[in-house]
């Protein structure tokens, strides 16, 4: 059998070792017809497309993202294709959650923004919102929840009801700050656009670490200019890594697409796809990987912003805004937690 891998996957060359596999280890936005055709399975980030033109007449019969989102994948083409693909929901929802309180904390100590009863609005409440609401409420903030997938969904008679579950219109008016955690499609493409910045309230703060073009970047810039918005924070860019130099010299903290990539996060998505690969083929399931630790040196006050904070990301992004995809390859050791 043989594998193509992102070979920016992290943690997973011991484990695929372990299966006996040809595993070719590529650079995702590289990866052509020509290294798949005579694969039989592929492990991709999001860099890579993957869909006819791609996969077109070749042997491979999986495609697995080790990552939580998949419009990077055509789906649909796979599906009459006869391909089975498998994404990793929730892999990463911790990361991102630990991202945004770092963002949090940030704002409060750098920027004096009061956290305790000042009001966050979550866009989108799946594996990541509902992390991160957990995460403001134990600081203290009342939090507003809007759902624009869900509000079209039959869940949303029994769910929207909730207190917490408002409009986003509602958050518009009402939020402190505003952070997007939706997937990418039709729907929620430019989300944030120049009628939704007019209609805010409260100069909020945004965060988007959801996928770079549900917030309009000309829109946001305005939006900034304007004094509309207090504050930009953007882990996910429009046409990455080809980013908008603006709104990176603009956004108070701009990281290059890492939200979600602590090591717990990667771990658990190099564990899911390997779990469905054997499932797919047949195979037994190796033991599963685990992150490596800290530095035995490292000693942990309790302060959050002591496993990560995104200042340090913020400062290497904005100091070579080329280094885009060499800063996402070559990312640091983070932990979610100590011990």
């Amino acid at each position: 059998m043989k594998i193509i891998i992102d070979d920016k996957i992290p943690y997973i060359r011991p484990a695929m070792a372990k299966l006996g596999a040809e595993a070719v280890y590529l650079s995702g936005a590289h990866i052509s017809a020509a290294d798949v055709a005579d694969a039989d399975a592929l492990i991709v980030r999001t860099r890579t497309r993957c869909d006819r033109r791609l996969l077109g007449g070749s042997n491979v019969t999986f495609v697995a993202t080790a990552t939580i989102g998949y419009d990077h994948l055509d789906t649909q083409w796979l599906g009459e294709a006869g391909i089975s693909w498998v994404s990793c929901p929730g892999c990463n929802a911790a990361s991102v959650a630990q991202y945004v309180e770092a963002v949090l904390l940030l704002l409060e100590r750098e920027k004096g923004r009061r956290l305790a009863g000042s009001t966050l609005g979550i866009v989108g409440c799946g594996h990541v919102g509902s992390r991160v609401l957990e995460k403001a409420e134990a600081l203290g903030m009342r939090v507003l929840v809007c759902d624009p997938p869900l509000s079209l969904s039959p869940l949303a008679s029994r769910l929207l009801p909730l207190p917490r579950f408002v409009s986003l219109g509602q958050i518009a008016a009402q939020a402190d700050i505003i952070t997007f955690h939706v997937p990418l499609d039709e729907t929620t493409h430019h989300l944030a656009d120049s009628r939704f910045f007019s209609s805010l309230k409260r100069r909020p703060v945004i965060i988007n670490s959801s996928r770079g073009p549900v917030v309009d970047t000309a829109a946001l810039i305005a939006a900034l200019d304007n004094r509309i918005v207090s504050d930009a924070i953007v882990d996910t860019w429009e046409n990455e890594p080809l980013i908008d130099r603006e709104l990176l010299r603009r956004a108070y903290i701009a990281t290059p697409h890492i939200a979600g990539y602590s090591a717990d996060g990667k771990v658990n998505a190099d564990n899911m796809v390997i779990k469905a690969l054997c499932q797919h083929f047949s195979l037994p399931v190796p033991p599963p990987i685990v992150p490596p630790s800290l530095p035995s040196g490292f000693v942990y006050t309790g302060d959050p912003l002591q496993l990560y904070n995104p200042l340090d990301d913020s400062r290497r992004l904005k100091l070579s805004p080329d280094s885009f995809e060499q800063l996402r390859g070559n990312y640091p050791l983070r932990r979610e937690f100590f011990g």
